[in-house]
């Protein structure tokens, strides 16, 4: 039985996974990691610790973070109303807008996302101009059970891609992760280890061109042919990106 779920996009070879990640970036990123789990020991800080190390070996610059500095009471309107984001808030929004991409580790709570999770991007999103629209993003995963926390994760695309981030089709879930990484911190199992580094390191490939050629970049529309709204929209297609990316 396997170890690992990923998510893929329509047709995607998966074979292309498995190719040697390329290592010396020409041209430094530098990417938020943090688990979704308040928990300091937790399996998913344990995958983000891990893809920081991935991260920085490749030659690029990591925001180590963890989910209690982005904890915020739950959304009220009129508390935004009173103060704008709360602290915690305000610590995601500044850091993601200082940074060219972001990869959670997030722990899946009854086949869906944390709420914590879910609060803080609520929160985040009533900034403007909104910081997750045009950001890049990757998810892992890690659980004790055989699906690695994966459910969870295609829950948590849906918040993300309605916000307008470029979220990463691959996604890694990490199966009974409680006895899967070795005394360094690494995935015991050196196969699943080359398929983590692979794509933590494709992912980076990916927002490293964006970054350095935006004519790749397509103006993102969550319903063809509807008429923009500011009262409503969520999406801020015409706000100049913020100048990390």
């Amino acid at each position: 039985m396997r170890t690992v779920a990923e998510g893929r996009g329509p047709g995607q070879d998966r074979r292309a996974s498995t190719s040697p990640p390329q290592t010396g970036a020409s041209h430094p990123l530098r990417i938020l990691v943090f688990s979704a789990s308040l928990r300091a020991d937790s399996l998913n800080a344990r995958l983000a610790a891990l893809a920081a190390t991935t991260i920085e070996a490749g030659g690029h610059t990591t925001d180590l973070a963890t989910m209690a500095e982005f904890d915020a009471p739950s959304y009220n309107g009129d508390v935004e109303a009173a103060g704008g984001l709360p602290p915690g808030a305000e610590n995601l929004r500044r850091r993601l807008e200082a940074a060219h991409g972001f990869v959670i580790a997030s722990p899946e709570y009854n086949a869906s996302l944390p709420g914590v999770l879910k609060n803080s991007i609520d929160w985040v999103s009533r900034n403007r101009p909104q910081p997750f629209n045009e950001c890049h993003g990757l998810l892992l995963s890690a659980s004790p059970s055989m699906a690695g926390g994966n459910r969870g994760l295609w829950a948590l695309r849906i918040p993300f891609e309605h916000l307008g981030a470029r979220m990463y089709p691959d996604m890694f879930s990490l199966a009974q992760a409680h006895r899967a990484f070795d005394e360094l911190g690494r995935i015991g199992d050196a196969e699943l280890q080359q398929r983590f580094d692979t794509t933590v390191a494709n992912f980076l490939n990916l927002v490293e061109a964006a970054t350095q050629y935006p004519c790749v970049k397509r103006a993102w529309v969550e319903y063809l042919g509807e008429r923009p709204d500011p009262a409503i929209d969520r999406v801020d297609v015409a706000a100049a990106a913020p100048a990390a990316r």
